[in-house]
């Protein structure tokens, strides 16, 4: 009996502890907080904008544009009850870069991680992560366009954009990915010299390889054109 007992209390104990909800990615960093494989981190930063105060942008960040209508809005929002960084301007023609900089730190070798979340646009919608910013006209960029459902790397030379060959596929324009819809999803870019890693959602995509930049730059995020979107927990790991 007494078995029988103890047996039930450890089926029950189980299955609650199954039902468990699953800790929010904004509390637990989960994604944003991946391990680089075979690299040493040598600066973190992390951003989930808690902090800062709504209706502005962060202190500490600058926004730029690419292209020749300077307007750009990114300014923190409240999303229910999780600040976030946002893009709202949607005026914009085809060719316009909407791009928000990190000052205070400047790396080469970067592992950056975002949440993202495709609010509107006509034109464009999702958004990216950019790495060694030398100026709103030199820079790199990944992005994922849920319109287009793909997800490509650019470099951004003399403020023409340019999408890069992927390492053993040639020039495909990136690669397809399945929808990414309205929610939440998880970018990465590892850059490691003339090396560039993407992932999606924990999934690696594909590898570039490019040399245009060579020098320490500064990262941030980007959208195009009307695409309105929030950005959330990114981060910043300085590789050695």
């Amino acid at each position: 009996m007494k078995i029988l007992v103890v047996l039930a209390l450890f089926l029950g104990l189980a299955a609650c502890q199954n039902n468990k909800p699953e800790k929010s990615l904004k509390s637990n960093h989960d994604l944003a907080a991946l391990q680089t494989e075979k690299s040493v981190v040598t600066t973190q930063k992390f951003f989930d904008f808690e902090n800062y105060k709504t209706g502005q942008l962060p202190e500490d960040w600058s926004q730029f544009t690419t292209g020749k209508d300077p307007e750009t809005k990114w300014q923190i929002i409240q999303d229910q009850n999780n600040k976030v960084l946002a893009q709202l301007s949607n005026k914009h023609p085809n060719y316009h870069f909407n791009i928000a900089i990190y000052n205070d730190l400047s790396a080469k070798n970067v592992d950056l991680t975002v949440r993202f979340k495709a609010i509107k646009g006509h034109m464009d919608q999702g958004g990216g992560l950019v790495w060694r910013f030398k100026d709103p006209n030199n820079y790199y960029v990944v992005r994922a366009n849920p319109l287009e459902d793909n997800v490509v790397l650019y470099k951004v030379e003399n403020g023409i954009r340019s999408d890069l060959p992927l390492v053993g596929k040639g020039k495909t324009y990136g690669i397809n990915v399945g929808k990414l819809g309205k929610d939440w999803n998880h970018l990465r870019l590892v850059a490691q010299n003339k090396l560039f890693t993407v992932y999606l959602n924990g999934k690696k995509l594909f590898e570039v390889k490019d040399q245009s930049f060579t020098n320490k730059g500064k990262t941030g995020l980007w959208t195009k054109a009307d695409a309105v979107t929030y950005f959330d927990n990114f981060q910043i790991n300085v590789l050695k």
